[in-house]
């Protein structure tokens, strides 16, 4: 069967990246992140985690403050993203992250 265009390198990329992915909570926060933040993955990050609790380093301390406010939304988002409820909230601090 012929193929009328080629696929996305994408598809091999992903494929790679959860095979070498550290099998750690805290990987698969990062990799779900972009999708599960929204506006929040372009100012704040994930940096460690530690009995459900995801430590997010933000740029500002607006930003922590928003993502505080928004906490509950977001860590729905990364369970449902996980595919289970391994979060159990976040703490933000106020850092430069990039």
């Amino acid at each position: 069967m012929r193929r009328n265009a080629p696929r996305p390198v994408s598809f091999a990329l992903d494929a790679l990246a959860d095979t070498l992915a550290p099998p750690t909570l805290l990987a698969a926060v990062q990799r779900a992140w972009p999708a599960a933040a929204g506006a929040f993955a372009q100012t704040a990050e994930p940096v460690s985690e530690r009995e459900g609790v995801v430590t997010v380093a933000c740029d500002s301390a607006v930003v922590a403050s928003e993502l505080d406010l928004l906490s509950e939304l977001v860590v729905g988002r990364l369970n449902e993203a996980l595919g289970r409820s391994a979060v159990r909230r976040l703490r933000t601090r106020a850092t430069r992250t990039r």
